[in-house]
């Protein structure tokens, strides 16, 4: 009789070095993903601005004469508001908003996200 086994399945270290791969394809993959997210976020916020700097061009174009606006003045369920209703994507607040207008320049301001300025 012939007392060889056929051997089928994995060893212990093939599963091990296969771990370890995966571990280390883990580490380096986490740290991109967790950038593009705050990446992407921040186009987010940042197009919530743009959003807010139309509205607020839009509503200087009603309001002769006005050169500031605040969240609320554009933001909301009223029949005069421009914007329904803003999503934040990272914890942002826009509700400290303030756009002023000049002449040829809209710049929107928040405590939590700085300043952007759009050309007219």
């Amino acid at each position: 009789m012939n007392n060889t086994r056929l051997k089928k399945g994995f060893t212990l270290v093939e599963i091990m070095i296969v771990v370890v791969i995966i571990a280390l394809l883990a580490t380096l993959a986490i740290p991109a993903l967790s950038k593009a997210r705050t990446k992407a976020q921040g186009s987010a916020a940042n197009s919530n601005l743009q959003q807010l700097g139309n509205a607020a061009q839009q509503y200087f174009n009603e309001n002769p004469g006005v050169t500031q606006a605040a969240y609320t003045d554009l933001v909301g369920s009223g029949t005069d508001k421009q914007i329904h209703s803003i999503t934040t994507q990272a914890g942002e607040d826009y509700t400290s908003v303030v756009i002023a207008n000049t002449q040829t320049q809209i710049s929107v301001t928040s405590a939590t996200l700085g300043t952007i300025t759009y050309n007219m």
